[in-house]
């Protein structure tokens, strides 16, 4: 089938700069005339030649509302730049660590592999015609664009003066199989493929999974996972039900929707309402027994939350606990760990663990790409953030299913001789054993979205401002809570790149105490409107008789401390976070 490529005149729309997480607006954002096209043209003329003439890349996202549109805007404008083929996920649908394990592990049956990526999420936000989308591209290693390709994207945005389209069809993106085109420079084909075969041969290399069926099987466990009707459904399925044999029950919201059933699909312990009161978590009582594990994903499925029966496992100490139990629970691990890293804002439950088996340790600021060097250079293994983010080296993008077969992985190890009817070694139990052993750190983040963004800049310069002056710091410190250890150090955490030498400055404001607590505040760039104040607040404590308090009551005298030194209420206008984790 022949087509035709035209030049569309254009002019730079303000706004296009893609953040860590590429660019996030709202859909009538995106809708309105040339914003998407000036943004994926501005992307083809970022990359080298070879990257784009010729090339295979991939078209898909988390199915959220206006992606089916975007992916044909796509195609088009492929073909119009020369691109050889494109590859699609079934519907549209493949989860940002799916994306990442095709560019890496998929070969066509003409031997092509693919060089990147064009990924449709808004990750964790919501979706729907007044909601958020979001695209951002991944290169051949399977991780996010490099600043490097960021800042030129962001730089063409602002002088573009025209696009290449084409008249190609809009191709059936809900049935299986190849479109061939012809167009000036020759064959033009899209292939539509399942969207989780790839992913699921992966995983199976990675995780014993005739063990993990034994656990899941077994009478004396049970189970259940939340997609959030986000894009993990398409997996959760495949993954669980097919091929480790659990109960079509145990899955809830694994359909997934344009807008995320009218959601949130953010895996916390706020939006995840349904999956919270089943691991009996919830404001009400119930007499039904909850299930021993249970785990949610959010809307593009590289984010997990791991629950045990009322008992909430935090994701900084969710990567320590993966950490400290890969080498013997999970395959892909058992000759060692290389390296193990955390973002900055993450607890150090990891460092600890780090110590004590003497691995490699990185502290990174926010942002996936930082932990890609590292593994593209062999020195990390197993890394996460605190903000629900878990993955290794298998991708180049955090993966929400792998950190739940991860945790399915050392439950099955450590019940290996319980199965058949011995008490089972819990979520709890696994937890707590752990803080006995390494300490615990009490953890909690509070944040506050759509804050005016001047109030917002404004609060973070008063508390760079301070730092100048560290015995007035503790003077007000002990004026607010006299049982709070002293201010011992305090900066803006910057980073270098053992790998490539790189700079990154302005990562968030640190408050370093003597006893090894933590206030660490962030500007984070993940929303569409306003600006979102992160608050992470931290205590170390390694006395046995104390790693058994509730979390809130032990980080109380912190908690005033960070609010009242900040002036939060007096900068923001709000009395309390949006959301606390």
């Amino acid at each position: 089938m022949p087509f035709k490529v035209s030049t569309v005149q254009s002019s730079p729309i303000d706004g296009q700069k893609p953040g860590t997480s590429g660019l996030r607006k709202k859909v009538k954002v995106f809708k309105q005339p040339h914003y998407l096209e000036n943004f994926v043209q501005s992307t083809f003329n970022a990359l080298t030649a070879e990257k784009v003439r010729g090339a295979t890349l991939v078209v898909s996202g988390d199915g959220r509302y206006y992606s089916k549109d975007a992916v044909q805007i796509i195609v088009k404008m492929a073909a119009a730049n020369g691109v050889r083929r494109i590859w699609v996920g079934q519907n549209s649908l493949l989860s940002t660590p799916a994306v990442s394990a095709v560019i890496r592990e998929r070969v066509g049956a003409d031997g092509s592999k693919a060089t990147g990526a064009f990924i449709l999420t808004a990750s964790h936000n919501p979706g729907g015609p007044d909601e958020d989308f979001g695209i951002k591209y991944n290169m051949e290693n399977g991780g996010p664009a490099p600043e490097g390709i960021t800042d030129k994207i962001y730089e063409n945005t602002k002088a573009i003066k025209e696009y290449l389209t084409s008249d190609v069809p809009d191709v059936d993106i809900s049935s299986i199989g190849v479109t061939s085109f012809s167009g000036p420079e020759g064959q033009f084909d899209v292939e539509v493929f399942d969207s989780a075969s790839d992913y699921v041969k992966l995983m199976k290399t990675i995780f014993d999974f005739q063990s993990i069926k034994k656990l899941i099987t077994s009478p004396n466990f049970s189970f259940c996972y939340d997609a959030l009707h986000g894009v993990a459904g398409a997996y959760a399925h495949r993954i669980f039900v097919e091929e480790l044999g659990a109960q079509e029950s145990a899955l809830l919201n694994c359909v997934p929707k344009e807008d995320f059933g009218g959601g949130h699909p953010d895996p916390n312990l706020t939006y995840a309402k349904e999956l919270v009161a089943r691991m009996g978590l919830g404001k009400s009582n119930t007499d039904v027994e909850p299930p021993e594990f249970g785990a949610a994903a959010d809307g593009d499925a590289d984010r997990n939350m791991i629950l045990g029966k009322r008992f909430f496992v935090t994701p900084s100490d969710s990567v320590a606990i993966i950490a400290a139990n890969a080498v013997e629970s999970i395959p892909y691990f058992s000759s060692g760990l290389k390296g193990v890293a955390r973002s900055m804002p993450t607890s150090a439950a990891l460092d600890v663990v780090a110590k004590s088996l003497n691995l490699k340790f990185f502290e990174v600021p926010t942002g996936w790409k930082f932990f890609g060097n590292l593994m593209d250079a062999g020195l990390c293994s197993v890394c996460g953030e605190e903000s629900f983010g878990t993955g290794s080296d298998h991708i180049r993008e955090k993966d929400g299913i792998w950190a739940v077969l991860a945790w399915l992985s050392i439950l099955a190890y450590k019940n290996k001789d319980n199965l058949s009817g011995g008490k089972l070694v819990t979520v709890e139990d696994i937890v707590r054993k752990h803080w006995a052993t390494y300490g615990r750190h009490y953890y909690t983040r509070y944040d506050y979205e759509n804050v005016d963004a001047g109030a917002a800049k404004e609060l973070m310069e008063n508390l760079v401002n301070l730092q100048s002056n560290l015995s007035a710091v503790n003077e007000t410190v002990k004026g607010i809570r006299s049982d709070v250890s002293k201010v011992a150090h305090a900066d803006e955490f910057e980073y270098k790149d053992p790998v490539d030498g790189s700079i990154s400055a302005h990562q968030g404001v640190r408050y370093l105490f003597e006893d090894g607590s933590r206030l660490v505040f962030r500007l984070s760039g993940t929303g569409s409107v306003g600006a979102t104040i992160r608050l992470y607040i931290e205590q170390y404590e390694k006395d046995p008789s104390k790693i058994g308090r509730d979390s809130q009551e032990a980080l109380s005298p912190l908690v005033e401390v960070a609010l009242k030194l900040s002036k939060m209420e007096a900068y923001t206008g709000r009395s309390a976070p949006t959301v606390i984790t």
